[in-house]
C-alpha cells in the first residue's frame, strides 16, 4: 500500500483531482454508495431546518470533498514543505505557541473536518522551533495500513503517539525542557467503556470523550480549538480559538462542552467538510448507560 502511495504521490495534484472527479467520486457516491444511509440520517438529524434540496447539496459536496481528501492524503506524502505552507495557512499560530510556552504544554483540539492529516503540518510551521508537536492517533487494525499512515503523518513534522501510550508520554514530558502541543481529535464516538459526558450537539444529545479534559487538568495544559475552512480546493486555513488558559480553574465538563460548541459552529459554517460517514449517534444515552 505504501508503495502505491509513493507512486501516485508523484502525480501533480491537478491530475489527482481529475481521478477524484472522474473515478473516486462516482465510485464512492453512485456505485458503492459508501455509508450513504448513515450520511443522510446524520444530515437530517443535524440540520432539521434544511429542506431536502439543501441537504442533497451538502451531501454531494461532502462526497466530493471526501474523494478529494483521499487523493490529498496521497499527494501529501511527497509535497514540499514550501508548497504545504501555501496550502495550509495558520492565521494565528502565535496563540497556540504562547499557550504552549506559558503552560509548558497545550492541547490543540482538532476534528475530522477539512483535511486533518494536513493540519498536522503545524509541526513544521511553528515559529518557535523549540516547540514539539505530538499527534495522538488510534492504532489501525491492519498493521500495513497503520505503518502507512504513520509514514504519511511523519512527513508533516512532529511525533506520532498512539493513544494507549499517551499517559506515559505525558509523564515523561513533565521532565522535558521543551514546550509541546498535543494534537487531539476530539469528535470520535465513545465506546461504552470510555469516560464521556453528554451535551447538546447539532440538535442531538451527544456523548463526547472527556479524556483530553482530564489530561489538561492533570498535567496543567492550556487548550485551543483549530477552526478550519477551505477558501478553495486544495487549500485550508486554520484559526486557533482559545478554549481555556488555566484548566484547573474551570468547572467540570467546561473544556469538553466548549470544544463541542466551537466544533458545532465550525460544522454549521462549512458542513461539507465534516466526516458525515462516521456513525456518530449510533448509541443513545439509554444504550450507552444501560
Amino acid at each position: 500500500m505504501l508503495f502505491l502511495i509513493r507512486i501516485f504521490s508523484l502525480l501533480p495534484l491537478s491530475v489527482l483531482y481529475i481521478i477524484s472527479d472522474l473515478i473516486l467520486y462516482p465510485l464512492v457516491y453512485y456505485v458503492a454508495r459508501y455509508r450513504l444511509k448513515v450520511v443522510r440520517k446524520n444530515l437530517r438529524s443535524s440540520f432539521p431546518e434544511k429542506n431536502k434540496s439543501e441537504l442533497k447539496i451538502i451531501e454531494q459536496k461532502f462526497y466530493h470533498h471526501f474523494s478529494d481528501l483521499l487523493v490529498e492524503v496521497v499527494y501529501g506524502y511527497r509535497v514540499s514543505a514550501e508548497e504545504m505552507q501555501e496550502r495550509v495557512v495558520f492565521e494565528n499560530l502565535e496563540l497556540l505557541e504562547g499557550l504552549a510556552r506559558k503552560r509548558h504544554g497545550a492541547i490543540a483540539y482538532l476534528a475530522h473536518l477539512g483535511n486533518w492529516e494536513w493540519i498536522a503540518d503545524v509541526g513544521n510551521q511553528y515559529v518557535d522551533k523549540s516547540i514539539i508537536e505530538y499527534n495522538v492517533y488510534r492504532q489501525l487494525k491492519s498493521p500495513s495500513a497503520d505503518k502507512m499512515m504513520i509514514a504519511v503523518r511523519r512527513k508533516r513534522g512532529g511525533e506520532c503517539v498512539e493513544k494507549n501510550q499517551l499517559l506515559r508520554t505525558l509523564v515523561t514530558l513533565r521532565r522535558a525542557t521543551h514546550p509541546y502541543v498535543l494534537g487531539m481529535l476530539g469528535d470520535q464516538k465513545p465506546s461504552k467503556r470510555s469516560s464521556y459526558i453528554w451535551t447538546q450537539f447539532l440538535h442531538q444529545e451527544t456523548a463526547f470523550l472527556d479524556g483530553s479534559e482530564v489530561l489538561a487538568k492533570k498535567f496543567d495544559m492550556a487548550a485551543a480549538y483549530a477552526h478550519i475552512w477551505s477558501p478553495k480546493r486544495g487549500y485550508y486555513r486554520i484559526r486557533f480559538e482559545l478554549i481555556v488558559d488555566d484548566p484547573k480553574l474551570t468547572p467540570p465538563e467546561f473544556i469538553t462542552k466548549r470544544y463541542a460548541q466551537l466544533l458545532e459552529q465550525n460544522i454549521s459554517s462549512h458542513p461539507e467538510l465534516w466526516l458525515w460517514t462516521h456513525n456518530r449517534w449510533k448509541w443513545s444515552r439509554a444504550m450507552m448507560e444501560g
